[in-house]
């Protein structure tokens, strides 16, 4: 996508943005732990890791990992306006089972598939949205989390468990750049190109809540980001519940202009989650 329109009006948003709730659709299927999500025409792609298995900490690392790999099914959903799933598909291979954040590029659905596991490795599909096939492009020996289509190059632009790092590759999977995120806001889960080398990125960071020690304070967050240098060009906090109690920007996100608005779509509870609509005056 390329939104002159939606990157001003981001532009615009501050902590005081007041964000009103104009819809929640419940979702007519099980989407287990949402992960990323695209519109595109009336429909909702959306990623997501179905656990049977939760991986648990090792009390020392082995062979470089601090947890086991656990198991589980990566899906991508379809479904409409009305919640109502159309078609699913799985993706992923042994240990590499977790979807994470999406991207469309007109043409492909990009969808990173990894290990659940930080330092781990993941393979980079690229989907065709009406038939839901899947291509391998390429894999890389690191967890990366979400992934950004670039539309003026073809670059691809991931980043790592806890969005700690950040990777540029071309279309082919020839890496181009490793770089640290210096930004220590937010961990990034789901973004989406929005033109003129730019990216929209979203996510949460868990800190600790004083008020309750056994459960962390979500703090929620969007950032805009230049594709060329990496470096954040403006962030925002987000502090919206959904109905389980998590912040809205808890994975999976996607953003649009809407006349003098910016609407967002966001899927943050898991199993029986709802798709719920902000829109923000800009």
């Amino acid at each position: 996508m390329d939104d002159q329109n939606l990157i001003a009006g981001f532009k615009k948003l501050t902590r005081s943005t007041k964000w009103v709730l104009k819809n929640q659709i419940e979702l007519q299927f099980n989407n287990y732990h949402s992960q990323g999500m695209v519109r595109i025409g009336d429909f909702f792609y959306m990623s997501s890791v179905e656990l049977i298995e939760w991986p648990i900490r090792y009390d020392q690392a082995k062979q470089g990992h601090d947890r086991t790999s656990g198991k589980g099914i990566g899906h991508i959903f379809v479904f409409d306006r009305q919640g109502k799933l159309v078609k699913e598909t799985s993706l992923g291979e042994g240990d590499m089972y977790h979807p994470g954040g999406i991207d469309f590029d007109g043409t492909y659905i990009w969808v990173p598939v990894a290990e659940y596991r930080p330092h781990s490795q993941s393979i980079v599909y690229k989907m065709n949205p009406l038939t839901l096939k899947a291509e391998e492009s390429f894999r890389v020996q690191d967890h990366i989390g979400g992934l950004v289509r670039e539309g003026q190059n073809g670059k691809l632009i991931g980043n790592s468990w806890g969005s700690r790092k950040f990777y540029v590759w071309d279309s082919c999977g020839r890496q181009l750049l490793d770089k640290e995120n210096m930004s220590h806001f937010i961990d990034y889960q789901d973004g989406q190109y929005v033109g003129d080398g730019k990216m929209i990125v979203s996510g949460i960071s868990e800190l600790v809540n004083p008020a309750s020690k056994s459960k962390p304070f979500e703090l929620g967050g969007l950032a805009l980001i230049d594709l060329f240098t990496l470096e954040t060009l403006h962030e925002i906090p987000i502090t919206e519940i959904s109905p389980q109690g998590h912040v809205i920007t808890r994975n999976p996100v996607f953003l649009e202009i809407a006349a003098e608005t910016i609407r967002l779509y966001a899927v943050p509870d898991d199993n029986d989650g709802s798709m719920l609509i902000y829109e923000a005056a800009i």
